[in-house]
């Protein structure tokens, strides 16, 4: 079972603030950066898939949670101090890595996952694919953007003078990826950019709304904790998945509250006031989406992105018809692995990502309650999702209640 010390370490990413030697007129933390990150170098990504080059997902997504271990180790050294270190004193830079490694040694189970996590620390570009270059070029110029968008975000409220070095700073840097195509069309506001202004609204909208909490989340932030979580409940659920199972996973759990950029966050308990209005709630989030999003998406990816968001927790594949169409069937945990652990079949574990949405939401009302910030929403919140799951339920091969009560006790 995945060590639920290291589930708990992870969430610290939302208690570390960003620009905190600036004015600020929102939170800003590590979370929602992570996830910023990771939704504009799918983005820019694609635009290069498109243009028919290949990218190493599976090493960008685990190097998206690497990167936010090391974030979380090191939360009071700023980047460009860090980059310092590495340029002029690469032995201590080394040591340093050595490290924020040890940090997470005694809390990580999974000996594989800490080999990645060694291998990432200690790689040269010079022995990475062609693949994975462009990954690793993509993945830094998503960090560079979505730097550049929170620096414009508070702009208005501090002096031109604070700011002037630092965004002279950023734009040298995005020259370095002028060639991506999809960077291109954000820097010049094109319609990636207006999407990524829809998404970017999850990151202002706070869960839990209706009750004090601490940390607070956002729904932006908790989806890249979804996603990395996630991936490492299919870490523990199989040995041994395909790539793309993989990537849908992870993109599934980022993805899976994107409805909420253009309808907010409906709480559970009104969305079951009555028997019939779950499915209305998402008859008319459909709706939405079709008229307010999709049409800001590239025709590239779009059916993709559809595809995580409709029936996002439902296990499914898609399946090619006879006039070549693909469509997505539901399918048990059982014929995903046996049958269906394949490319080809394009496979979602989405009851695993459903499972990590109630670990994420669980962890979020009992640490409040253990800081002492708590409510009747919390608790009743807390105890239902305890109560969702009986004792023995296996949840694609995972005990689900063994897993929720161990974060419990820690």
């Amino acid at each position: 079972m995945v060590n639920t010390k290291f589930i708990l370490k992870i969430f610290e990413g939302f208690s570390i603030q960003r620009w905190n030697d600036l004015v600020r007129p929102f939170d800003i933390v590590e979370m929602d950066k992570a996830a910023e990150k990771m939704v504009l170098a799918y983005i820019i990504g694609k635009f290069e898939e498109n243009a028919g080059r290949k990218i190493d997902w599976t090493w960008m997504i685990y190097a998206s949670l690497f990167d936010l271990l090391k974030k979380i180790a090191l939360c009071d050294i700023k980047s460009p101090v860090q980059r310092m270190i590495r340029d002029k004193y690469p032995q201590e830079y080394k040591k340093l890595n050595d490290w924020v490694f040890n940090q997470y040694k005694a809390i990580v189970d999974d000996d594989k996952l800490l080999e990645l996590f060694s291998e990432y620390l200690n790689a040269s570009r010079d022995s990475f694919s062609e693949d994975r270059l462009l990954a690793s070029k993509v993945l830094e110029a998503a960090h560079r953007f979505s730097s550049l968008r929170e620096l414009d975000m508070i702009a208005p409220v501090n002096e031109a003078e604070r700011l002037v070095k630092i965004r002279q700073d950023l734009n040298a840097d995005m020259q370095k990826f002028s060639d991506l195509e999809g960077l291109d069309m954000l820097m010049k506001h094109g319609r990636p950019f207006e999407f990524i202004m829809k998404v970017e609204q999850l990151r202002f909208q706070t869960r839990w709304n209706q009750t004090p909490r601490v940390p607070k989340t956002s729904v932006l932030g908790h989806c890249f904790f979804v996603a990395v979580v996630s991936l490492l409940l299919i870490r523990d659920s199989e040995a041994d998945v395909c790539e793309k199972r993989l990537f849908n996973d992870f993109f599934c759990g980022l993805f899976h509250d994107l409805p909420e950029s253009v309808t907010r966050d409906i709480i559970s308990p009104v969305k079951q006031a009555t028997d019939e209005l779950p499915g209305i709630v998402k008859q008319i989030e459909d709706e939405i989406v079709h008229a307010e999003l999709v049409p800001l998406m590239e025709k590239f990816y779009r059916d993709e992105i559809l595809y995580f968001t409709s029936d996002e927790f439902q296990n499914k594949i898609l399946i090619s018809e006879l006039d070549g169409k693909k469509s997505p069937q539901v399918v048990s945990w059982e014929e995903l692995r046996d049958s269906y652990n394949s490319d080809v079949y394009s496979p979602v574990d989405g009851k695993i990502v459903r499972l990590a949405d109630h670990l994420s939401a669980l962890i979020e009302a009992e640490s409040s309650i253990k800081y002492g910030i708590t409510s009747r929403h919390l608790t009743s919140g807390r105890d239902n999702i305890l109560k969702s799951y009986l004792s023995g339920t296996k949840i694609n091969g995972i005990d689900a209640m063994k897993l929720f009560w161990s974060l419990m006790e820690d």
